[in-house]
């Protein structure tokens, strides 16, 4: 990452995600704000990027991300953390709340906000629902959203008691924010490590039911319908929560939901093609054949608004034992895009303009944040990129501190060549 106020980008399409168009023009940057869209502009000194067959959109987001800081460093940082997110596109993440201390009072939300300041990727603080995530008493939503909470979860301990979750989505909607659920049933899942199904019997391991995901969002969509409360279902895995969701968006519910780049690229198949490779245990847990196309569905029919990772890293020392043993949970800001290209875009299911629509405009949405906007006077937050460059994904493109990928040595179709955000560029 480099300070550099002025720039012009040189001979890109500029893709407008909340029109679908695209124009191929240039963007020249002075003291960090746009200054000019148009054709054929003089350089006039400023340093030039090339942008030729190349794509500049809003700056992504990915609005779940681990980034462990405070409490966990030896997994990773909040500095660690940008530098995937940098690398994958993005200039904006929203980090989980399951740190130590949690982010459940407004120190620890000023904490992560003057850590990642200065930082060419914004980071976006969401607060825990209840105090210690224990699920018995709410925090105090108000103040943490004065202190810049952007949502509230209790992430990987789902809120069980449900008139703990009607009262924080009557809060949350005072508030305007969203409460994002990790969407399980624990007593439908006492001891699973996979997803229940014909694999996880022929491997003798125990299996999370699909069921555990979806009574769990069928509670909180009609929660969501009594109170008027915004509801986001963090990533989606299974068929059944994709029809639950498409059902109540059809009768006008405040529901939105998010899949996670896994999800819709691997089925619980591969615990056994990578001879239960930790690297293939995440919760909610790879799922069948028929989910992964009832995702894809659901990406293209916008029953699933959002492209997110659910980044997670574990140190090595974590993930190498025992299938069983392991914890749950992979990297993804690194190989988001190239997965989306591969799996979404090449096949046909989204076109570009619309899987950068649910990395950027979405996201954005969701948290009721002010998108990025490529107009003259706006503030220069930027991704270049394209979507159809062939490159393998090797070790040396980690940036994260932990390596718990699946994915090193796959092929991946579309790259991130650039960022621009905060008056800092930096070239991939």
């Amino acid at each position: 990452m480099s300070h550099t106020p002025d720039l012009l980008l040189k001979g890109g399409v500029v893709l407008d995600p909340e029109s679908g168009h695209t124009k191929k023009v240039d963007v020249r940057i002075k003291d960090g704000i746009i200054a000019d869209v148009g054709s054929n502009l003089d350089a006039n000194g400023t340093p030039v990027y090339d942008c030729t067959d190349k794509y500049i959109s809003p700056g992504w987001m990915d609005m779940h991300v681990h980034l462990r800081e405070p409490g966990f460093e030896h997994k990773e940082t909040i500095e660690s953390g940008c530098k995937a997110a940098a690398f994958g596109g993005f200039t904006a993440v929203a980090c989980m709340p399951n740190t130590n201390p949690p982010i459940h009072t407004r120190d620890v939300v000023e904490f992560i906000k003057k850590r990642a300041a200065g930082n060419i990727v914004d980071v976006y603080p969401i607060a825990c629902v209840s105090k210690m995530r224990e699920g018995k008493e709410l925090t105090e939503m108000a103040d943490l959203v004065e202190g810049g909470a952007v949502a509230f979860s209790d992430d990987g301990s789902p809120v069980q008691d449900a008139g703990l979750m009607r009262r924080a989505l009557e809060y949350s909607s005072m508030l305007g924010v969203p409460i994002i659920n990790h969407m399980e049933e624990e007593t439908l899942n006492t001891d699973g490590h996979m997803f229940e199904g014909d694999v996880s019997t022929r491997l003798g391991i125990p299996g999370i039911p699909c069921l555990a995901e979806e009574v769990m969002i069928a509670r909180d969509i009609l929660l969501a319908g009594f109170t008027g409360g915004h509801v986001h279902v963090a990533h989606i895995s299974t068929k059944g929560a994709v029809d639950l969701v498409r059902e109540a968006k059809a009768k006008g519910i405040s529901i939105t939901a998010e899949v996670c780049t896994h999800h819709f690229t691997l089925t619980d198949e591969a615990v056994e093609a990578h001879t239960f490779s930790t690297n293939t245990k995440m919760h909610p847990p790879l799922a069948d054949k028929d989910s992964v196309a009832a995702i894809k569905e659901g990406l293209r029919d916008d029953t699933i608004d959002v492209i997110c990772t659910d980044h997670a890293p574990h140190a090595s020392f974590e993930k190498e034992v025992e299938f069983i043993e392991a914890p749950f949970g992979i990297l993804g800001l690194e190989t988001a895009w190239g997965l989306t290209g591969r799996e979404l875009i090449d096949p046909g299911i989204l076109s570009v303009e619309k899987a950068v629509r649910k990395l950027t405009v979405e996201p954005y949405r969701v948290l009721k944040l002010e998108l990025p906007r490529i107009e003259k006077g706006k503030s220069a937050n930027l991704t270049v990129f394209d979507a159809s460059t062939q490159w393998v994904f090797k070790e040396e493109h980690i940036q994260s501190k932990s390596n718990n990928t699946p994915f090193v040595n796959d092929e991946l179709i579309g790259r991130a060549w650039a960022i621009y955000n905060k008056g800092q560029f930096y070239s991939i």
